[in-house]
């Protein structure tokens, strides 16, 4: 027999060399290996940091998007004009016509006063002619021909709806479309469109002409960034995203390992550490890992606790898309493989005992 010529203690001790061999060969084969990726340490995270709290056009540019410029003209408004289709909504004042009044208001309330073949259907009035007027241009040519059969009358013309010159809205607003007149810029735009509480401004984003525009949501609401306030055109769109939209993730050593949304498109890592319940004494705080960028050729980060203690929040931005990873401590991987390996080895020795009973 392989083992009868062994005793009880000699057979014990071969097997703990055994077993210390194969946890040293473990060990070695779980140690982090960054040979194929770009490591930094905590010096190159805190100056990334620095970078992600220029807002989102900071953040595009370190993912290596192209970020471009707005255009020249995004910031004046200009002469609008009534269009096809539009729909306006006028309204009158005298002093004793309430009459008119009320079947204007009627209209107002219900279709509006659209615009057909370039003209508009006023009770009292022949068709008039408004297309290619300003708004100003239309109330005053409605007044003056209202004023040929009632005096002292006084028109007032605005946009109900328009069907081409408007701002089209998706994702966690309430108003889909918000008509544009020159004037109206994003910052009232946005106030119309009732955004959720809870949306993430960061990642959402204005197309125009079908491309996004370098605009920073979260810096002009949150911040009061008014280099953002651009005026609005015709056919543009507007994404709003859900919080869920950009997230975090925190794994390994942590008590719950979890994602985690970032409502603003940053958060610090020791924040994100509290949300993920903190580090256990399984976890080696000396290896807390930001994996950020391609999993393909991702950007490591490696810090400990001593700069999650003793640096700001400001200096230790994550960003969306970025894992963190706690390793285990070396003495966590020996106690766990020992603990699955002590009842195969009990019910060894309880079956060495019994054969040398029947023995």
């Amino acid at each position: 027999m392989l083992f009868s010529s062994l005793g009880p203690t000699r057979l014990y001790l071969t097997l703990i060399k055994a077993l210390l061999a194969v946890v040293l060969l473990h060990c070695s084969s779980c140690s982090p290996s960054y040979s194929n990726f770009c490591v930094e340490g905590a010096d190159e995270f805190v100056c990334d940091s620095y970078k992600i709290r220029g807002g989102k056009l900071a953040v595009l540019d370190m993912q290596g998007h192209c970020v471009g410029e707005l255009p020249c003209d995004a910031m004046e408004e200009y002469t609008d004009f009534v269009y096809e289709d539009d729909i306006l909504n006028i309204a009158i004042y005298h002093p004793t016509r309430k009459d008119l009044m009320e079947s204007v208001k009627t209209i107002n309330e219900t279709i509006g006063f659209k615009v057909v073949d370039g003209m508009v259907n006023i009770p009292d009035l022949e068709p008039l002619k408004v297309a290619g007027l300003t708004l100003t241009e239309a109330g005053n040519y409605i007044q003056e021909k209202f004023r040929e059969q009632i005096q002292d009358i006084e028109v007032f013309v605005t946009y109900k709806d328009r069907l081409s010159r408007r701002v089209e809205l998706s994702g966690l607003v309430t108003t889909s479309t918000i008509p544009v007149d020159g004037k109206i810029r994003l910052f009232e735009t946005l106030s119309k469109a009732h955004i959720a509480p809870n949306a993430n401004l960061f990642m959402s984003y204005v197309l125009r002409d079908g491309c996004p525009l370098p605009i920073d949501l979260h810096q002009l609401i949150h911040k009061g960034d008014m280099c953002q306030n651009i005026v609005m055109r015709g056919g543009d769109k507007i994404f709003i995203a859900n919080p869920q939209d950009a997230r975090i993730m925190v794994m390994g050593e942590v008590f719950h390992p979890v994602p985690i949304d970032l409502p603003y498109g940053f958060m610090s890592l020791r924040e994100a550490l509290v949300s993920a319940g903190g580090i256990p004494y399984t976890g080696d705080r000396n290896h807390i890992q930001v994996i950020r960028g391609n999993l393909a050729r991702p950007k490591i980060y490696v810090l400990s606790w001593e700069h999650i203690v003793h640096l700001p929040n400001e200096s230790l931005l994550l960003m969306p898309g970025d894992t963190i990873y706690i390793s285990e401590k070396p003495i966590t991987s020996w106690n766990r493989f020992i603990s699955q390996i002590l009842p195969s080895f009990t019910g060894f020795q309880t079956g060495y005992t019994l054969y040398k009973i029947l023995d």
